[in-house]
């Protein structure tokens, strides 16, 4: 049995040629130094999931995330269509509204398979810091979302009394921000060592004094430490889709496969500003990855992209949601911190999704902006 269901999340951007993969790494190769984004074309992507279970067992099911981040200035969750041999439907995450396609296959299915296609439109975003816009206040209900405690990212004990030190003597909520951005910078490190992007156990890393991880790790700690200061944050899960447009080697898809390519940021809400764009995960990353590797702190790389990461973001990026702590519709299993990977179970257990090809998906981005 096979179905087919197209799901309106936005106007559809129209059908043009696919510029090559090659072309866009060659153009980013050739930048201009430096590290600006700033709001300017909107691109667009279409993002393939193929997703088979290689060893299914009983009743076998999988989710796979979607875009469902709508945001006027620099996001637009498009199109989603998808075909599979089981019983497939999109389903919501009732706090945060995260999209996902959930697929049941029948006891009997031997080669169970979804195949997902999303479109997506981005651009880079920017924040001018020095020109207040003074945006409508956040609702009461949404300030208590993303101030409030999660499973992994903690807003008390350890976690309180860091975020205390670190923004002593701050006069406001945007010098607060910073504070904590400059202190994560310093102070902690990409840790390749790490699976996948991490997991953000926040309370865990300043108890150890493990301050290593990835951006799930890093950036989590961030938001916790925000929430912790009284300044609603957020992480926001998605996957790389293109290079840099500056060059940057380690800020970028390498190849049209972008299997292995998750990644997530944050954002903090100024009350001058709105939402902020903030990545100190990204900076650690440069240093460790970016050519030659293991860069100083003083890189001229490294200055450029911890200058812009605080208020701005190449949006060669999708993004997925924004969600905690989710309990998979239907899962036998445990929720799971966070939907930024594929996930499948089994009658018997659930499946690694760090592990791409023992699970079986690849991951797959086009651009389809006109040229």
């Amino acid at each position: 049995m096979h179905r087919r269901d197209v799901l309106k999340a936005g106007a559809a951007l129209a059908a043009v040629a696919l510029p090559d993969f090659a072309v866009a790494q060659g153009a980013a190769a050739s930048a201009a130094p430096g590290f600006a984004p700033k709001p300017g074309a909107w691109r667009s992507f279409a993002v393939t999931t193929r997703l088979e279970i290689a060893k299914p067992e009983g009743r076998t099911q999988a989710w796979v995330p979607v875009p469902s981040v709508n945001e006027e200035a620099w996001f637009r969750s498009l199109d989603t269509t998808f075909t599979s041999n089981g019983k497939a439907a999109l389903v919501r995450d009732p706090k945060y509204g995260a999209g996902m396609i959930h697929v049941e296959w029948a006891a009997g299915e031997t080669a169970p398979f979804v195949e997902v296609i999303s479109k997506v439109a981005t651009r880079d975003r920017a924040v001018d810091l020095a020109a207040p816009s003074r945006p409508a206040a956040l609702s009461a209900a949404e300030r208590a979302l993303y101030t409030e405690g999660t499973d992994l990212i903690l807003v008390d004990g350890i976690v309180k009394q860091t975020a205390d030190k670190i923004t002593s003597g701050a006069r406001d909520d945007a010098a607060k921000a910073k504070a904590i951005y400059e202190w994560i910078v310093d102070n902690t490190f990409r840790d390749p060592a790490t699976r996948g992007c991490g997991i953000g156990d926040i309370a865990a890393m300043l108890k150890t004094g493990h301050l290593g991880g990835k951006c799930a790790d890093l950036n989590a700690l961030y938001v916790g430490l925000a929430r912790a200061s009284g300044l609603p944050a957020r992480d926001v899960y998605g996957i790389r889709l293109a290079p840099s447009a500056f060059g940057y080697k380690s800020l970028g898809a390498g190849s049209e496969v972008i299997t292995k390519a998750q990644h997530c940021r944050a954002e903090v809400w100024l009350e001058a500003f709105g939402w902020v764009p903030v990545d100190p995960a990204d900076v650690r990353k440069v240093v460790l990855e970016e050519p030659p590797t293991r860069l100083a702190i003083d890189d001229p790389k490294v200055v450029a992209a911890r200058r812009a990461l605080f208020g701005s973001w190449e949006t060669n990026w999708l993004a997925y949601n924004v969600a905690h702590d989710l309990a998979l519709p239907g899962a036998q299993g445990p929720k799971i911190g966070f939907l930024m990977y594929p996930q499948a179970e089994t009658a018997s257990q659930r499946l690694d999704c760090l592990d791409p090809d023992g699970f079986r998906y690849v991951i797959r981005a086009k651009e389809t902006t006109a040229t």
